[in-house]
């Protein structure tokens, strides 16, 4: 499994990116899949979750702003919207199946203000 993240970038306040995650060297059926975030400085925080079943969790600091989805390829997306400075940070994709998680490696997210 290597689970490839892409879609960060630098992005004004108030603006959109798409964050995309999936397993680049073979197809693998993965169980609750979503994205943590760290800024320097500050603690890794869980950003969303999507379950195999599309249930959805979302952290307060996020919610009716970030979306997260996957599709039936598992890949997982996280569509930010209405981004603020204090969601810069990078974002970590993670997927699990059964008792083993996988790690991507991680795309910067810069918002400017």
């Amino acid at each position: 499994v290597q689970l490839q993240a892409s879609g960060g970038g630098l992005v004004q306040a108030g603006g959109s990116l798409r964050l995309a995650c999936a397993d680049s060297r073979s197809p693998f059926s993965f169980g609750t899949m979503g994205w943590y975030r760290q800024a320097p400085g500050k603690q890794c925080e869980l950003v969303a979750s999507i379950s195999g079943s599309r249930t959805t969790n979302y952290a307060d600091s996020v919610k009716g702003r970030f979306t997260i989805s996957r599709d039936n390829a598992d890949t997982v997306y996280l569509q930010m919207n209405s981004l603020k400075a204090e969601d810069t940070s990078v974002y970590y994709c993670y997927a699990r199946s059964g008792f083993n998680n996988f790690w991507g490696q991680g795309t910067l997210v810069t918002v400017s203000s």
